[in-house]
Formats: C-alpha cells, sequence, structure tokens
C-alpha cells in the first residue's frame, strides 16, 4: 500500500493494437474476461489545462483485485498517453488509485504538491486526473473516482474475473447510464 494513496487498484497499459493485446492476456496470460468500448465517452476532458475531445479505446479485466487496463489511442487529441508514445514506450503507463471521496483526496494532493496534467469524467461521479509523476516510464499516478456507475462496473468486471473459464474473452462495456 502507498502512505500516499491507499492500495494500487489500476494497472494502466498503453497498447498500439488493443484487439491483439485482448487475444495475448486472455490467450496467453488468462487474465479476462475483457470489457472492451472502442470510444470511451471521456467529457470534460483537458490536457495541461486545455479542452480537447479524445478518442480512446479501453478494455478492462481484473488479476485478483487489480484491475488491467488497455489503451490505445484513435486521435491526435494530446494525452498522457500520447506522450508516452511518443517516447517510444510501450506497456505499463500508469498506476491508478480510487476514491469515494475526489474533491478531498484531489484538494489533498494537490496541496502536497502534485501537479494535474490531464483529466476528465468517464460516467456521472466518474471523474480522473493523471499527475506528473513520470520519472520513469509506468510511474504516472491517476486518482479515479468510483462513487457512480463507473465502481459499480468495475465491481461487475471483478466478479466476472472471478470464476472466468476463458469463454467469451471479450465483451462490451456495460451501459453506465444503466448502472
Amino acid at each position: 500500500m502507498s502512505r500516499f494513496f491507499g492500495e494500487i487498484r489500476q494497472a494502466g497499459y498503453v497498447v498500439d493494437d488493443i484487439e491483439k493485446a485482448m487475444d495475448y492476456w486472455s490467450r496467453e496470460l488468462g487474465i479476462g474476461p475483457w470489457f472492451y468500448n472502442p470510444r470511451v465517452p471521456i467529457v470534460n476532458y483537458h490536457y495541461r489545462g486545455k479542452a480537447y475531445e479524445p478518442h480512446n479505446s479501453v478494455a478492462l479485466a481484473n488479476s485478483g483485485p487489480l484491475q488491467m487496463e488497455l489503451i490505445q489511442i484513435r486521435n491526435d487529441a494530446p494525452s498522457m498517453y500520447a506522450d508516452f508514445l511518443k517516447a517510444g514506450h510501450r506497456g505499463l503507463q500508469h498506476v491508478a488509485y480510487w476514491t469515494e471521496n475526489y474533491d478531498a483526496d484531489l484538494a489533498r494532493l494537490e496541496a502536497e504538491g502534485f501537479e494535474p496534467v490531464m483529466s476528465g469524467e468517464v460516467g456521472a461521479r466518474g471523474r480522473f486526473v493523471y499527475f506528473d509523476t513520470e520519472y520513469h516510464p509506468g510511474t504516472v499516478i491517476e486518482l479515479s473516482e468510483v462513487a457512480g456507475p463507473k465502481g459499480k462496473m468495475f465491481d461487475l468486471i471483478r466478479a466476472a474475473a472471478k470464476d472466468w473459464d476463458g469463454r467469451d474473452p471479450v465483451r462490451p462495456f456495460p451501459d453506465l447510464t444503466k448502472l
């Protein structure tokens, strides 16, 4: 556990081909099922203080309590994912900590000197922020709000992985408006 954030809940991997990555992780590593969204509905997205409209594909699965996230960028909107790729990296880009007290945790981290670089929202009460903490590849820190439907979706994904038998390795994201 981190003395600053609690336990790491997610490891985020930036990939060039998300379909190949899901196949590899499920077939070779036995991790799945993957819940896939070819276009994540991100709103209120900002990178370094400016608004953009990213198009990212994301797949989520669990290995025990740890959620794996595969990310493929699909447009040229600036992002920390694009920065990671432009630097020649592939693989682990960030670790995420989850919170139900987003405003308080964000204020605390900013007061401690953490600088937000990228932020947005996925579903109601599903805000996220990435901090400028990349001292070497894979060390970006994300704070992710799980007080709303996104948190319920994460629970469903974790439950699906618990007794997964290898069938139906790729499934659609649940509709966040119905959770």
